[in-house]
């Protein structure tokens, strides 16, 4: 296929992946650069909600995803004080149904092997691991990157240019040097344990929202229910980059201990033997996206904090959306050309930056909810409970109704 039907992507992550089974599916070339050796877990379980599950499903993994993921029947938010549920957020297969999509909850690892297998499965997608994206010129023929794999070095021509490779992205900082992820004052730790250890605790089915002061935590399974995910949330200023630094555990046990925890929640912390942590940052609100032939995608865009469970259904939601605009100018019948790639990313742009911003809003809203003290957080329990599960829910529809 010449170069002007070749799209290269930067980064084999969740966004990456799903751009280059979008864009082929579209009838683009697609070359993935990614710089490690093999696609391996950064981080340990996410959430799916229906936004991002009808992409994946219409992109071919529903069944592959089918069988790693968990349904969970509900979100039920406890209060860090009494040990007690708040209020319960119904999920299951009646809130699937109106939402035309399932609400899942999987590891990331089987999320991205997933797609791996789909990529590699792909005649039109080339998936190179051990090559590193070094730069990239522009020129009236669309766009040429150069990529290195060991100590070779070479160059390859493309219609346009997709960072996809994280909140400390390459591309981001030589297209905007000056605009920098900024840390939240918030370090996230994580964890995983055999759903054995917590004989006590109806985690198989369900996802828990601990809300207590100045930290939540969030409970799920994963691996079909045989592992459970934990995700603990405190205020830090230690603020070093990367996903996967070790934690001590007798540290967050303590913190947790500390703040008067209910014992259930400190009896789940405490079952957990490996943690890591990792700093939050994030990007400004509305992300920042396109420069002539190249875009942006997922976190090197739009990094945001994790409390709306929407860090990858917003990356999956802009490889969709990205795809379709690309596609419209320049699928496989049209008959587009290097000239009217800016604007199609442009258009890219345009529809993705007021829904991000607003997800991200929406995040750092729920954070200072979560972290509530005092006569606060007994307004707020009153609140949620007067309001009751599926009203809460309900205010959730503008993001899990998303379509492309």
């Amino acid at each position: 296929m010449p170069a002007s039907r070749t799209i290269i992507v930067a980064g084999a992550g969740i966004g990456g992946l799903t751009a280059s089974l979008a864009l082929a599916a579209r009838g683009f070339r697609v070359i993935v650069l990614e710089k490690t050796e093999r696609l391996e877990e950064a981080g340990a379980g996410l959430q799916l909600s229906p936004n991002a599950s009808r992409v994946l499903i219409g992109l071919g993994l529903g069944d592959r995803l089918a069988q790693r993921a968990v349904a969970p029947d509900a979100v039920t938010v406890m209060s860090a004080r009494s040990g007690r549920a708040v209020v319960r957020l119904p999920l299951g297969n009646a809130a699937a149904a109106r939402a035309g999509a399932p609400y899942w909850v999987i590891h990331r690892a089987d999320l991205q092997s997933a797609l791996e297998a789909e990529v590699v499965a792909h005649p039109s997608i080339d998936l190179r691991l051990g090559c590193r994206f070094e730069d990239f010129a522009s020129d009236a023929r669309g766009i040429t990157v150069g990529h290195r794999r060991r100590t070779e070095r070479k160059h390859e021509q493309a219609l346009a240019l997709i960072g996809a490779d994280g909140i400390w992205s390459t591309v981001r900082g030589q297209l905007f040097p000056s605009t920098q992820p900024r840390f939240s004052g918030l370090i996230a730790w994580r964890g995983t344990v055999d759903a054995r250890a917590l004989p006590r605790a109806d985690l198989r089915a369900g996802v828990q929202l601990w809300m207590g002061p100045q930290a939540h935590l969030v409970v799920y399974p994963i691996s079909g229910g045989r592992r459970i995910n934990l995700v603990a949330i405190v205020a830090d200023d230690w603020h070093r980059e990367g996903w996967s630094a070790p934690g001590e555990a007798h540290e967050i046990k303590n913190r947790f201990a500390a703040a008067g925890w209910a014992s259930s929640a400190r009896d789940m912390i405490g079952a957990v033997e490996s943690w890591k942590r990792w700093a939050l940052f994030a990007m400004p609100d509305g992300g920042i996206w396109t420069a002539g032939a190249t875009a942006l995608l997922g976190d090197a865009s739009h990094g945001m904090l994790p409390f709306a469970a929407q860090g990858a259904g917003m990356a999956i939601e802009d490889a969709a959306v990205l795809a379709q605009c690309l596609g419209d100018s320049h699928g496989a019948n049209a008959a587009g050309d290097a000239l009217s790639v800016p604007a199609s990313l442009q258009r890219y742009a345009q529809a993705r930056r007021a829904r991000v911003a607003r997800v991200q809003r929406l995040a750092r809203q729920n954070g200072k909810i979560y972290h509530l003290t005092g006569p606060m957080a007994l307004a707020r329990d009153l609140a949620m409970q007067a309001l009751g599960g599926e009203r809460l829910l309900a205010r959730q529809g503008w993001v899990y109704d998303w379509r492309p």
